[in-house]
């Protein structure tokens, strides 16, 4: 057997002990002589004394003779062949064998890792009755702890506690490695107690144990600990201490230590440079960079990583491919490492074509290697490669990690691949990486992402263990895809187990805009003033949209103002809040105000402000934005912004331009297209243009029951009833009820829901008292019912009995009757408000003196004293507004 080569660099760092105390390690032509040691005063138990290398050229000419045996023994043990030391070692007689020859072997096991040998030669040394003290009982410590068997070299361990320091730095050096910092600083303070002065090596190990475990105190008792035994010029020490004060963000301390240090050596510059990177002074570590480069300092590969990584935060792309060059200069190319890193700051810099050569040209391509690939297509939103590069990597036998898969879930959620997140989810499976909580809260993302809050429950449901990004997760998805009751519910559950934080906020408050929940939406906004969370754009957004879609646009608006760096995401929700409420001229302006304020529009602006010109009516400005947004901005129109300049052109009487506008359209327009058409041939009473609508409609949403809805209410208002019984009579059974109209209001944090209808409700007796008052009230004054608006050919009083009961007005009346006076009713509704309710709407204000809000699913009505907001434009401008309620369907 070859001589291995000998792994010790962790072991030759402990011998900075001096005098007679050193142990000195074997060099390749020499080997571990131990004498036996005097009784020292500070231990109660037998020591080693001096530790004699003896070459083997001179092995008969020592101070100590070996018999032959010995000897060869030795020589074997010197050339690396276990095996034939370990056979001479089994055959010789035990009076023979001599300490040294046992050491020589032991330190042979130590080296080779073979631990069932080096168990041998223990069981051989005690039926032989050596004594396990000394120089034998710290070489089977060393031998057991370099061998992995921790457990058994501590029980020698704690049995010949001698004082010699190198024995203790390697123990309290194998439990930091295996992360069991605590037992580590145990033995630390044995070691006090008992009186053995550490080293060098022993304060850089405790150093590291409390940084990892958080003790920032105890690091500086350290510091001045160290400074105070003379250790403080020692660089194994400084550099421990500097990345302990980098640890807890004290770059000006740790600068301090690194300017003291007289002789920085390339570990101090990497230790420098890398803890401004992790500290978020990315550009700081450049300028270390350069300033190491003129001081003419020396440099290895991590210094290269560390710089990559800085270049990569900062955006620095040519400073990266400098830094490329010199490391190819260097010979680091078949660094696994450095191509790693270099491949992620191509990445992170846009420059996916360099990171895909370098992952080409690498030799050896690691599990990180492939990890990184993926990654980088995924932040280039090129999802279909990074999916194929890991089909690709299964193919080649690499067993994908934990970051392989969250990556491709991150990639399957943002592509919305649905069906490939679940042989994804398959695959996690069944390779048990199930229990990986970053795994999990990708899989929930990617299902919530993709619109199946069910399957994402399943996974949240069965976490043992739930962290932030669990509940928000959770939270935000629910918000997301329209659950906001879910949404708040989960909240309250995660305030019993877990504290909330910015990122909580910024996803509970969709949930509250959902529900109108004006009251749980100022809890929230009180709970981000205490925890100091308002300086965050995304809670500041969500805030301004929560405000504005509860109906209080003013508070809206002074949040809005006191935002200090506004986003376009600010500006959108601002201008769709106008929008909303009615004010188009100041959506209007408030887009001009963004575009000199430097923020360029993007497609989700301008169907903001495509919508506040469209239901203000201000069709000139509509066209006008429109034109600018493909000539100016360069932005292709989508089909919700074609919707809007149909609207426009519908709402205003030009059906046959309305027509023309969407033959001509450059992407093929869908149902919702032709259903603002039809819409406006309700208005204006074209029931020639609205049957040949209805029919590009039905050819591509035959069983969407609205639109039978929609054309049935033409037939209405032009009387023809014979066309509206054949199309009650198609959505009969087509089925309506998923389609229902509910309207709900909070009132002391409680959500009281109402359906068309519903006699369910404890109050409905008062409110069905009320309402009936009020409609007489109405007839008196002189008010009509709008009887179109029941759609049916039935009698008078029928009619009026069927309107009554529309949700929006069951859900005011319970306002009037439950909120104190001057109190604000806010209603919302899921669909959009009918003619009937919008004039209840009205006359309830003024007979009650009451200001009322409500929400449909288009816009906000405020009423007044018998006034809206909406100047009159309440249902005759959206194609969505669905006619009949379940129970005239029913009927």
């Amino acid at each position: 057997m070859s001589k291995s080569v000998t792994n010790l660099s962790t072991v030759t760092a402990y011998h900075h002990s001096h005098g007679n105390n050193s142990i000195y390690l074997n060099s390749p032509n020499s080997f571990i002589f131990f004498g036996q040691s005097s009784t020292n005063s500070n231990l109660s138990c037998r020591t080693t004394n001096v530790a004699v290398s003896v070459s083997l050229s001179h092995t008969t000419h020592n101070t100590t003779i070996y018999d032959n045996e010995n000897a060869t023994i030795c020589k074997f043990c010197e050339m690396g062949h276990l095996r034939k030391s370990m056979e001479l070692l089994i055959k010789s007689q035990k009076s023979k064998l001599e300490l040294n020859t046992y050491c020589s072997v032991l330190q042979l096991c130590a080296e080779l890792k073979s631990l069932e040998d080096g168990r041998r030669v223990h069981s051989i040394a005690i039926s032989n009755g050596m004594k396990i003290e000394g120089a034998l009982g710290a070489k089977l410590v060393f031998m057991y702890v370099n061998c992995g068997d921790l457990i058994e070299g501590r029980r020698i361990f704690d049995k010949i506690l001698n004082d010699k320091v190198f024995l203790w730095n390697l123990i309290m050096t194998e439990y930091a490695r295996i992360g069991n910092y605590k037992e580590c600083l145990c033995i630390f303070k044995k070691m006090q107690e008992l009186g053995v002065a550490g080293n060098a090596f022993t304060f850089t190990c405790v150093l590291k144990c409390f940084a990892a475990l958080g003790e920032e105190m105890e690091c500086k008792r350290v510091h001045g600990y160290v400074y105070k035994l003379g250790f403080g010029s020692y660089n194994a020490v400084v550099n421990s201490l500097l990345a302990a004060y980098f640890k807890y963000g004290g770059v000006e301390s740790a600068y301090k230590l690194f300017d003291e240090l007289s002789d920085q050596d390339v570990i101090s510059w990497n230790s420098m440079i890398s803890g401004c990177v992790m500290n978020g002074f990315s550009r700081k570590g450049l300028e270390l960079f350069i300033q190491m480069l003129i001081l003419g300092a020396d440099m290895d590969s991590d210094t290269l990583v560390s710089v990559l990584v800085a270049c990569a935060n900062v955006g620095n792309l040519s400073f990266g491919r400098a830094l490329h060059a010199l490391g190819v200069k260097r010979c680091y190319s078949g660094n696994a490492v450095f191509n790693n890193t270099l491949l992620d700051m191509y990445s992170k810099c846009d420059n996916l074509n360099a990171a895909a050569d370098v992952f080409v040209k690498m030799g050896d391509k690691t599990i990180v290697s492939w990890t990184s690939i993926i990654a980088a297509y995924v932040r280039e939103g090129r999802y279909d490669d990074a999916i194929g590069l890991f089909d690709e990597m299964q193919s080649k036998g690499l067993k994908p990690g934990v970051y392989t898969v969250t990556s491709i879930v991150h990639a399957c959620a943002c592509s919305n691949s649905l069906d490939k997140g679940r042989e994804v989810h398959d695959y996690i499976t069944k390779n048990k990486m199930g229990s990986s909580l970053p795994v999990c809260n990708a899989l929930m993302n990617m299902y919530a992402k993709c619109g199946s809050m069910e399957e994402a429950h399943i996974i949240f449901s069965k976490l043992p263990v739930k962290d932030i990004v669990s509940w928000n997760t959770m939270i935000g998805g629910y918000s997301k895809n329209s659950l906001p009751n879910e949404a708040l519910y989960l909240f309250v559950d995660m305030q019993k187990q877990s504290k909330p934080d910015e990122i909580t906020m910024a996803c509970v408050l969709p949930a509250c805009s959902g529900l109108s929940a004006l009251d749980k939406g100022r809890e929230i906004h009180g709970h981000i003033l205490r925890k100091g969370y308002f300086s965050n754009p995304n809670v500041l957004g969500a805030l301004v949209d929560m405000y504005v879609k509860c109906g209080l646009l003013v508070i809206a608006k002074l949040l809005f103002d006191m935002i200090p760096k506004k986003n376009l995401v600010h500006w959108t929700i601002m201008i769709a809040g106008y929008a909303m409420h009615g004010f188009g001229n100041e959506a209007i302006s408030t887009f001009e105000k963004m575009r000199k304020a430097g923020i360029e529009p993007d497609e989700t602006s301008f169907t903001s402000v495509l919508c506040a010109c469209r239901d203000s009516g201000l069709q000139k400005e509509g066209w006008v934005f429109f034109n600018y947004m493909r000539r100016k901005c360069s932005i292709e129109p989508k089909l919700e912004h074609y919707v809007c300049m149909v609207d426009l052109l519908a709402l205003s009487g030009n059906l046959s331009k309305a027509y023309k506008f969407i033959e001509t359209m450059p992407i093929k327009p869908d149902a919702t297209i032709w259903g603002a058409l039809l819409s406006g041939c309700r208005i204006h009473h074209d029931v020639v243009l609205a049957e040949k609508v209805a029919e590009h409609i039905f050819e591509q949403e035959p069983e969407n029951t609205r639109y039978y809805v929609l054309l049935a209410s033409v037939y209405a208002d032009a009387e023809m009833w014979e066309n509206v019984k054949k199309f009650q009579e198609k959505i009969r059974k087509r089925g309506f009820e998923k389609n229902a109209g509910c309207s709900w209001l909070e009132v002391q944090g409680k959500f009281n829901i109402f359906v068309a209808g519903d006699k369910s409700h404890p109050q409905a007796r008062m409110i069905d008292s009320l309402l009936k008052k009020l409609q007489m009230k109405m007839k008196n004054e002189g008010y009509s019912p709008k009887m179109r608006y029941a759609l049916f050919n039935a009698d008078e009083k029928e009619k009026e009995v069927l309107l009554c009961g529309h949700s929006e007005k069951l859900a005011m009346a319970f306002g009037i009757l439950n909120l104190p006076p001057g109190r604000t009713i806010r209603v919302t509704k899921n669909l959009r408000v009918c003619g009937d309710c919008h004039e209840m709407g009205k006359f309830m204000s003024k007979t009650t003196r009451r200001e009322i809000v409500l929400r449909d699913s288009n816009r906000f009505h405020l009423f007044r004293d018998g006034t809206c907001s909406c100047r009159g434009n309440h249902i005759e401008n959206g194609h969505r507004y669905i006619l009949l309620t379940v129970k005239l369907l029913k009927k």
